[in-house]
């Protein structure tokens, strides 16, 4: 099995993929390059990490099976396209956590204290003790943790070590996994914000994540309090940003922003690059050795496991709902041709499979129970039919 590595991971993880028996081609290409590469290599497993993977590219290859991101988030790749070609998504999350956590309570306290400051003045030459001697401090105020997953949950105990406050708000938050916290939870993400000193975005980039801190969270904000984005760009509204610096004193440190370039080093054209309440990083949440060496391992492990069993660790791309509106299940003799009889009569049924499974019970001779989960209309005609095969010991339907 060939492994297409188009970014750079660490080599431990390369030689435990080379030593795995996999054939492993490493390049750093992107765009068009990426998209002649795959064409040229033919790959069943391309690995990325910030490159993008589109349409161009997910077609290149048609041998392309599975596509892993050494990453937490998957919004870098066309997922539907890949989807519409029958090839797994898998990322690696959690394995960043750590990472960015340390960032965004880096921020917090840079914020707070004005170190950057601090430090441009000194190495100007300037003495400005008057100025900078007038943090607020963090002990005992309230963080507003918006997205409760691997690097929201990471950040809140970082947070409560600091003897910070934390009211916190996802969609998937209840109040008793916000009481296993130890955290308030709030209704929304407004609510969040406007009982809060600070702020801070933890949720994946969706369509319904784009542009959540918008005009009503930023109003909703305290003047002169902190926000912090480590996630992706798209959740802020940018212009809804620049109004709140510039009306309500809010002070941000981010690691990502819109028009991000897509090149390791050059010139940087960003508009609020040099606002004086910005704090800017080089989209440097996840780029600490131990993060690197982790999620490298974990996207090693996903392709090892696909390899081995046909399973995908992490796949982000597989229904979890499907339009099945009944389940087939039959209890059979493990023999050569009963599946095949089976899904013949549901071919011909016109059902539509959505998920299958055989399960083959232990011992010699031993018996096997299929469930077969489709979309069509029921008929006793079909169920008989199947129950009639000579190696078919029961069947029955489930409306589902």
């Amino acid at each position: 099995m060939k492994v297409f590595v188009a970014d750079t991971l660490p080599d431990s993880s390369v030689s435990l993929l080379s030593g795995a028996g996999y054939s492993v081609v490493v390049a750093l290409v992107r765009g068009p390059d990426l998209r002649d590469a795959l064409e040229r290599e033919a790959p069943q497993i391309l690995v990325v990490r910030s490159t993008k993977v589109d349409q161009t590219a997910i077609e290149a290859s048609p041998a392309l099976e599975l596509v892993v991101r050494a990453g937490a988030g998957f919004d870098t790749i066309d997922v539907n396209s890949a989807s519409r070609r029958g090839i797994f998504v898998a990322n690696c999350p959690g394995k960043n956590a750590a990472a960015v956590s340390e960032l965004t309570i880096g921020f917090l306290i840079a914020l707070d204290r004005r170190i950057p400051d601090n430090v441009h003045a000194a190495r100007g030459g300037r003495w400005d003790k008057a100025t900078f001697a007038k943090a607020q401090g963090l002990n005992g105020r309230t963080l507003a943790v918006i997205g409760t997953g691997n690097i929201g949950r990471a950040v809140i105990g970082r947070a409560k070590g600091l003897g910070m406050h934390v009211v916190a708000w996802s969609r998937s938050l209840t109040e008793q996994s916000a009481d296993a916290l130890g955290v308030r939870r709030a209704a929304s993400p407004e609510e969040a914000a406007g009982s809060a000193d600070a702020v801070t975005l933890h949720v994946a980039s969706s369509a319904a994540t784009r542009h959540l801190a918008g005009p009503a969270l930023f109003e909703a904000m305290k003047p002169g309090s902190l926000f912090v984005n480590t996630t992706r760009s798209a959740v802020v509204d940018e212009a809804a940003l620049r109004k709140a610096l510039d009306q309500k004193g809010i002070r941000a440190g981010l690691d990502v922003f819109e028009g991000e370039p897509p090149y390791k080093q050059g010139p940087l054209d960003w508009s609020l690059a040099s606002h004086p309440n910005v704090y800017l990083t080089h989209h440097i949440g996840a780029s600490t050795s131990q993060a690197q060496e982790a999620t490298a391992t974990e996207a090693a492990r996903v392709i090892s496991v696909y390899a081995e069993t046909g399973r995908v660790p992490n796949c982000v791309n597989i229904a979890m709902q499907t339009a099945a509106t009944h389940l087939l299940t039959v209890r059979h003799l493990d023999r050569v041709g009963v599946l095949a009889a089976v899904l013949d009569e549901i071919r011909q049924a016109n059902w539509n499979v959505q998920e299958m499974e055989n399960m083959v019970f232990a011992g010699k001779d031993g018996a096997a129970c299929a469930r077969i989960w489709f979309d069509g209309k029921p008929t006793g005609v079909v169920l008989e039919k199947v129950r009639r095969h000579e190696h078919v010991l029961a069947a029955s339907l489930t409306n589902l």
